[in-house]
C-alpha cells in the first residue's frame, strides 16, 4: 500500500513540481558559476536599475507572483459561508499560530545569525497559495475546501502582510532580547507595504481579473486545463532567474555556504512537520473526516515562499541573508511537504480505514 501510494504521489506531481528541488540545486550552481567566470556581471545588473530597484529582478518576481494568483478559485469564497468545514482551525493555525511556531523557531535557532532569522520569519508571514493545491490532491484533501481556504489566504496577505511583517521583524525580536535595529533600522510599514503592493498587488489585481475575465469567456473548465498549465512554467523560470542572479552576487561564499543553507533548513523543516501535525490531530481530536483535516493540515504547513522571496528581495536587496534564507524556502519545502503527503496517507489508514474507500472512489 505505502508503495502504491508513493508511485501515485509520483504521477500526479507535473515533470516540473516533482524534481523543483533539482532546478533549484541546478540554478544555485550556475548562480555561482556565472560570479566565478563573470564578476562583471553584478555591475551589469546594477546598471539595469532605477535607485534600489532593479528592473529585470522586479519583472521577473511579478511574473513569478502571477500565476499562483490566476489559479486560485476566487469565485468559490463564497463557499465559507455555513457548513461545517473547519474553517476555524484553518483560519487560526494559518494566520496566527504558523507565523508564531516559524518566529519562535527562527529565534531559537538562528538568533547568531539575524539576517537568516529574518527572512525565515518573512517565509513563515507568507501562507500558501500554490503548491498546496498539489499537496492537497495527492492526499486525497477536500477540492473546494482548499479553494477556499486558499483564496482568503491570497486576500488576507494583500491585506495583512505588511503589518505582520513589521510587527514580526521590527518588533518582537526585541521582546525576547534580540537586536535587529541595525538591519531594520530603515525599514518601515510603509516600505513592506509598498513591496507587498508591487509584487503581490499588482500580480493579485492581474490573476483575479484574468480568472474572472476568462472563465467567464471561455468556462472554468477550458481555463484550469488549457490556460492554466501553459502560464505555470512562468513560475519555475522567474524563480530560478532569481535564484541564478542572487547566487551569482554570492560566489564568494562557495565555501561555507552549504553549511548556511544547513543551518536555514533545519528550522523550516521542523516548520513543516510541527504544524502538520499540530494541526492535524486537533482536527482528529474534533471529529472533523479525513479529507477535511488532511486540506486543513497542509495549508497550515505550506508556504508561499514566492512572496517571502519577493518582499525579502525588494525590502532588504538582492544579495541581502535575508533574500538568501527565503529562496532555501522552496529547496526545502518539496521534498518535506512530499514526505507528509505520505504521512497522511499512512494515518488515514491507520485512522479512518472505514473512509478509505469511499475517499478513493471520489
Amino acid at each position: 500500500m505505502e508503495v502504491e501510494n508513493k508511485m501515485e504521489t509520483k504521477k500526479k506531481l507535473s515533470f516540473l513540481d516533482r524534481f523543483l528541488t533539482v532546478w533549484i540545486l541546478l540554478a544555485m550552481v550556475v548562480g555561482v558559476l556565472i560570479g566565478y567566470f563573470f564578476p562583471n556581471f553584478a555591475n551589469i545588473l546594477n546598471s539595469l536599475s532605477v535607485g534600489t530597484t532593479s528592473i529585470p529582478i522586479a519583472i521577473g518576481l511579478i511574473l513569478m507572483m502571477y500565476p499562483p494568483l490566476a489559479k486560485v478559485r476566487y469565485e468559490e469564497i463564497g463557499k465559507a459561508q455555513g457548513g461545517k468545514k473547519p474553517f476555524g482551525v484553518a483560519i487560526l493555525y494559518n494566520w496566527f499560530v504558523g507565523p508564531v511556531v516559524m518566529f519562535l523557531l527562527a529565534i531559537l535557532l538562528l538568533n547568531d545569525y539575524p539576517h537568516y532569522m529574518i527572512g525565515v520569519i518573512l517565509v513563515g508571514l507568507a501562507r500558501c497559495i500554490a503548491m498546496v493545491l498539489v499537496w492537497n490532491d495527492i492526499a486525497d484533501g477536500d477540492r473546494d475546501y482548499v479553494a477556499v481556504l486558499v483564496a482568503l489566504n491570497a486576500i488576507w496577505q494583500v491585506l495583512t502582510y505588511s503589518i505582520f511583517a513589521y510587527i514580526f521583524i521590527k518588533i518582537f525580536p526585541s521582546i525576547f532580547g534580540i537586536n535587529t535595529k541595525d538591519i531594520t533600522l530603515n525599514i518601515s510599514i510603509k516600505e513592506i507595504a509598498v513591496s507587498v503592493f508591487i509584487y503581490l498587488g499588482i500580480p493579485f489585481i492581474a490573476g483575479i481579473f484574468t480568472r474572472l475575465l476568462l472563465v467567464k469567456k471561455n468556462g472554468r473548465e477550458w481555463y484550469e486545463k488549457n490556460f492554466v498549465p501553459k502560464i505555470s512554467p512562468i513560475t519555475l523560470i522567474a524563480l530560478l532567474f532569481t535564484v541564478i542572479v542572487m547566487f551569482s552576487l554570492k560566489g564568494k561564499y562557495i565555501v561555507t555556504l552549504p553549511l548556511h543553507v544547513v543551518r536555514v533548513a533545519i528550522p523550516l523543516a521542523l516548520y513543516f512537520a510541527i504544524m502538520f501535525l499540530i494541526t492535524f490531530f486537533t482536527s482528529y481530536k474534533l471529529k472533523y473526516n479525513y479529507p477535511e483535516i488532511v486540506t486543513t493540515a497542509l495549508t497550515a504547513a505550506s508556504n508561499d515562499f514566492e512572496l517571502a522571496i519577493a518582499v525579502a528581495v525588494a525590502t532588504f536587496g538582492l544579495d541581502s541573508g535575508e533574500a538568501f534564507a527565503t529562496v532555501i524556502g522552496p529547496l526545502i519545502e518539496v521534498p518535506v511537504m512530499l514526505f507528509l503527503v505520505n504521512v497522511a496517507l499512512f494515518l488515514r489508514k491507520k485512522l479512518y480505514s472505514y473512509q478509505e474507500k469511499t475517499t478513493t472512489e471520489r
